[in-house]
């Protein structure tokens, strides 16, 4: 079994799931929401996000990070504060020298839901069902752990790949997930 910590980025709540997996089964370890004040300095938010996040890769000890990559946004301010905040967590992520994973919203809803536009709400009964939990996480907290789900489908998957007699290219195993 292996930890995989997946995180759904924001600016004001950045969500956190840590699941135990093999790739069939999964567990959750622990999840949760990182809020930080929206009227406060944008950087003392990031210092927070990022003390957070340290302290919690600092205790849990994933093996791997997923991150839900960028989705386009009419909002650009949002976007450009969303860009930062996802700088945050990959460098907290390389520094402590773990591997990086990005998912697109589709991606992660198509593996979780079977629906690749999904509703919050789906994606947060999906979770509890396939984590056999007693209650609906969070929504950013629910869509971390969708993050961290979509990683398990997606290394099961890579790992049956690379151990496969044919041939594949490995352009083609390596679509499946970026990796930052």
């Amino acid at each position: 079994m292996k930890r995989v910590l997946g995180i759904d980025c924001g600016s004001t709540a950045t969500g956190y799931g840590l699941i135990e997996t093999n790739g069939k089964t999964s567990a959750m370890v622990v999840c949760g929401v990182i809020r930080s004040r929206p009227h406060s300095p944008f950087a003392d938010r990031l210092c927070s996000i990022s003390h957070s996040l340290r302290q919690l890769i600092g205790i849990h000890t994933p093996a791997e990070v997923a991150i839900e990559g960028i989705f386009h946004s009419v909002n650009a301010r949002s976007a450009l504060q969303l860009g930062h905040v996802r700088g945050v967590a990959i460098l907290i992520a390389a520094e402590a020298q773990l591997p990086i994973y990005e998912y697109s919203p589709l991606q992660i809803k198509s593996s979780v839901v079977g629906y690749g536009r999904a509703e919050k709400h789906q994606v947060q009964e999906m979770v509890k069902l396939l984590l056999r939990l007693d209650a609906k996480p969070a929504e950013d907290a629910a869509d971390a752990l969708a993050v961290a789900l979509c990683h398990a489908h997606h290394s099961l998957t890579l790992t049956k790949l690379s151990g496969s007699v044919s041939r594949t290219p490995a352009r083609a195993a390596r679509s499946l997930a970026t990796q930052a």
